[in-house]
């Protein structure tokens, strides 16, 4: 995928987007673009008959304000680390890079990228949460990066900054930035805060290369948690998800070792291990659109509304995966999602 420089060429701003901060400063990074005004985001956004394959190639990029539900609770897809007071938010729909097998492709009708530039509204949002979390004995847990890549977007919008910041000042809130960027030194400068971890997503070269397309090579992400441990950051690393192809056990033995020749495994907070799985419509979805890629015509079988291997399956690849990573980490730094 081309990097966000050859997009954008057309920006889609709301009525209600003006006059915020951050639509202003997004626009000063595109001053060439061709600006739409329009009343909602969803004329654009949700339109449709759109060709999300070939949006991806020329993304373009819509500002706006989100009126509707602000926080989510987590997804039985994605690990909590034990803490039940577990929830998400969408600050970005899209993502600037291109897996093969994300779950946004079957999600959002469009590729284009929406930005919600209304961050007060969110930041109130997760306060009231904290007030009213089920469990007041542990902290409201919130990755703020799921549905997008926050951190390969930070250039254009300072969200992680931002959040940072705004968690800096909630005793009773952890956030997570997951990433598979190389892009640390947007946050260079900025004083490390204990309840805001850093996460990157780690995979075999081998599955960067044909799988995560636009991504930065696996070696630059370690580098980038490299430098972020250095500063003094939390730092998590994501196996997830491991997937299977000829060779994947050599892979990600490589792919581990290689990890730890760089990062001191003592400073590592902890690490997430998960097989590959997705919302059954969103799979099927999927499927239909990407004929390029053979990582969704595997053996999956469907459990309820989720997509993934078999149970047998998906024991051989994490209980390996673990293995792994316990020459290097206690077995209780290591959630797994089976």
């Amino acid at each position: 995928m081309n990097s966000w420089h050859n997009n954008f060429s057309h920006i889609y701003v709301e009525k209600e987007a003006r006059g915020h901060g951050l639509t202003d400063k997004i626009l000063a990074r595109f001053p060439k673009a061709t600006q739409i005004e329009v009343d909602n985001y969803k004329e654009v956004f949700a339109r449709p008959g759109q060709d999300f394959p070939s949006q991806k190639k020329r993304m373009k990029l819509i500002l706006a304000v989100e009126k509707g539900k602000l926080l989510y609770h987590g997804s039985e897809n994605a690990q909590n680390f034990g803490l039940p007071n577990f929830y998400y938010n969408t600050l970005i729909l899209n993502c600037l890079y291109n897996c093969a097998y994300c779950y946004l492709q079957g999600m959002y009708p469009s590729a284009n990228i929406v930005v919600f530039v209304n961050l007060q509204d969110f930041f109130q949002s997760v306060q009231k949460a904290i007030q009213n979390r089920p469990d007041p004995t542990t902290p409201l847990y919130l990755p703020v990066s799921y549905d997008t890549d926050l951190l390969a977007f930070e250039s254009i919008v300072p969200f992680c900054r931002e959040w940072i910041e705004f968690s800096r000042n909630e005793r009773d809130l952890l956030i997570e930035i997951r990433t598979k960027s190389a892009n640390f030194g947007s946050l260079e400068g900025i004083q490390p805060h204990p309840e805001a971890i850093l996460a990157w997503t780690l995979s075999p070269e081998i599955v960067a290369k044909n799988y995560e397309q636009g991504t930065p090579p696996t070696q630059k992400r370690i580098a980038a948690a490299k430098r972020a441990l250095d500063a003094g950051w939390p730092v998590r690393l994501c196996f997830d998800p491991v997937l299977r192809f000829p060779g994947w056990e050599d892979a990600y033995k490589k792919l581990i070792e290689t990890t730890f020749a760089t990062l001191p495994p003592e400073k590592i907070r902890d690490a997430s291990l998960g097989v590959f799985r997705m919302n059954a419509d969103y799979f099927k979805r999927i499927k239909k659109m990407r004929t390029d890629t053979d990582i969704l015509y595997q053996s999956y079988q469907k459990e309820g509304n989720i997509v993934s291997s078999a149970e047998s399956e998906r024991r051989e690849l994490t209980d390996t995966l673990r293995g792994l990573l316990e020459n290097y980490l206690k077995p209780d730094q290591i959630d797994t999602w089976t």
